[in-house]
């Protein structure tokens, strides 16, 4: 399985990144858009974990060009604010299938990538 991880929170990425590799997941872990969107290019990824507050870029940008560049990829989005709480970011995003809280326990992130990994 592997995983692209979107945070810019380091701290937090790499908590997430730890998790999901003692789980058995390829974790590659990077902060913008751009980043992003140049892990999209090089690899193949099974699930993408994306923080809908980036601080270099945009959230939609990089799932809309997931949708484009790597369509079987499912959209993971996680934030710690009220934005899109009311589920509309499923409207934006054709790929997402999940929207979690930043703050949830990394063993909680890391069934749902198990979870939307194996439906694949």
């Amino acid at each position: 399985m592997k995983v692209l991880i979107v945070e810019s929170n380091p701290g937090l990425g790499l908590l997430w990144q730890r998790h999901l590799r003692r789980q058995g997941a390829e974790v590659t872990l990077v902060p913008s858009q751009e980043s992003a969107i140049l892990a999209l290019y090089r690899d193949v990824f099974d699930i993408i974990v994306l923080d809908l507050v980036l601080e270099e870029g945009s959230a939609l940008a990089v799932a809309d060009f997931a949708s484009y560049r790597r369509p079987e990829a499912r959209v993971i989005f996680v934030t710690n604010t009220t934005f899109f709480s009311d589920g509309s970011v499923f409207a934006h995003s054709p790929n997402a299938c999940a929207f979690l809280q930043s703050e949830m326990p990394p063993e909680d992130l890391a069934a749902m990538v198990e979870h939307y990994a194996a439906g694949r």
